[in-house]
């Protein structure tokens, strides 16, 4: 197998989102939990996206695990490596992006990267160097309160500088708008004054679509997944992709429903509130959880019941920021996250188990401790619910029928996407066609 794209996310969802914009503009794509091992079995795929849990982890471990995708995706012989990162550029003056972009270009000998965070889609674009969230800079979006990687600052050249020793340049929109020759002897400017790291502006797709014709022969391109979505068309230019029917193609889903959700993003809580206006939904506490075995009893039965009623239900830990503050004063940071996600793991495990076939997770994080519970290696993708966010499926030891699962990054999705997920998924793989548990 000769891979066209290699690419290396630093979570889940992450993985997902990019994964979906790179079946949504016509390759066939898999997305591997981990560094693949020997022998595995990705059918005729044309890019694969290797999903790490990078983003939040000590910043040696982040590199340790990136190289060990990047070599085994050279080893496949991809033609070009993606190493993506969140649209929100979530990162700590410590890492992780800048100490993985630098270990990337190092082990390929790359001269120069570009850092193309923006995903015009999702409302995420940069100005100046200044990444906005819808019509909000980043530091006043909600991303100042994050758990664990808190944004605070808007100047994304500012930001990278603090994380890596070599320069960080600046690609603006003004050059962008004289066009593809302009914006490639700017890069090669910015590399003869020994700028390893760009960061460039883009307000819409049509400056995606530039992006990418001025960096397709680059070894290592850095961003979002809008950046992801732009590149087939390149590659088709190049020869190296043929068109492809039904690149997303999925089989029937069965099962029960159910979504976890462990985000406290702005979107989910919408979401969280939107879908309990009509459907059942139990709400994990923390504390609670810390006490011992019967909160999560107590999930399981709410669960079983509700499944048992032939609707989707809802298990969630998303609260807002003050009741987030208050389980982490109470418990340490990293304890309260670590709870929440392995008993949302727990959950996802039993649940599927007795027969949950259709499930949707909210949250980086959350969905990393689900896959991990499940033992899911490699997932198949399909079709999109919302923008960044497909459907995907899943061989499970045991099933016959895959376990059909939605990844959603916290600040993805519409406000009803949680209540709308099933039913995209029933028009996508055939209505009617379910089991219940």
């Amino acid at each position: 197998m000769t891979l066209v794209l290699g690419a290396i996310a630093d979570d889940f969802t992450g993985a997902t989102d990019l994964a979906n914009n790179l079946v949504r503009a016509g390759m066939r794509c898999v997305q591997t939990i981990g560094v693949p091992g020997a022998g595995i079995d990705l059918g005729e795929v044309d890019a694969v996206v290797v999903a790490l849990k990078s983003r939040s982890t000590p910043a040696e471990q982040a590199v340790s695990d990136s190289l060990a995708a990047l070599d085994w995706l050279r080893s496949q012989g991809a033609r070009q490596i993606f190493f993506k990162y969140c649209s929100t550029f979530d990162s700590t003056d410590a890492g992780n992006i800048g100490p993985v972009a630098d270990a990337l270009m190092q082990r390929l000998d790359a001269r120069q990267t570009v850092m193309v965070p923006a995903f015009p889609a999702n409302g995420r674009t940069v100005y100046q160097g200044h990444l906005f969230v819808g019509d909000r800079l980043l530091n006043e979006c909600g991303m100042q309160h994050h758990p664990l990687n808190p944004m605070t600052d808007a100047d994304l050249v500012r930001v990278l500088g603090r994380q890596t020793p070599h320069a960080v340049g600046l690609l603006a929109r003004p050059v962008l708008a004289r066009g593809i020759e302009a914006t490639r002897a700017h890069l090669a400017m910015l590399a003869a004054e020994r700028v390893r790291h760009v960061i460039c502006d883009a307000l819409d797709d049509n400056e995606l679509a530039l992006l990418a014709a001025a960096i397709v022969d680059y070894p290592l391109v850095t961003g979002g997944s809008g950046l992801g979505q732009a590149l087939p068309e390149q590659y088709r230019r190049r020869g190296w992709l043929a068109e492809v029917s039904e690149p997303g193609r999925l089989a029937v889903a069965t099962g029960g429903a159910l979504v976890l959700s462990g985000s406290c993003s702005r979107a989910t809580l919408g979401q969280v509130v939107h879908f309990l206006e009509g459907q059942p939904g139990f709400a994990l506490d923390p504390l609670a959880l810390a006490e011992g075995e019967a909160h999560l009893e107590a999930a399981l039965v709410f669960a079983r019941e509700a499944l048992a009623k032939g609707g989707p239900v809802l298990i969630y830990a998303s609260a807002d920021p003050e009741r987030v503050q208050v389980a982490q004063a109470a418990l340490g940071v990293e304890r309260a996250g670590e709870l929440v996600e392995q008993v949302l793991g727990r959950l996802a495990r039993a649940l599927v188990g007795e027969g949950v076939g259709r499930l949707v997770v909210a949250g980086g994080e959350t969905s990393g401790a689900v896959v991990s519970a499940l033992g899911i290696r490699q997932l198949r993708i399909g079709g999109q619910i919302d923008p960044g966010v497909p459907w995907t499926q899943a061989p499970l030891a045991g099933r016959e029928a895959p376990l059909s699962l939605a990844l959603k990054s916290g600040n993805f999705g519409g406000e009803e996407f949680f209540s709308r997920a099933f039913a995209v998924l029933d028009e996508m793989t055939g209505e009617g066609e379910h089991e219940r548990p």
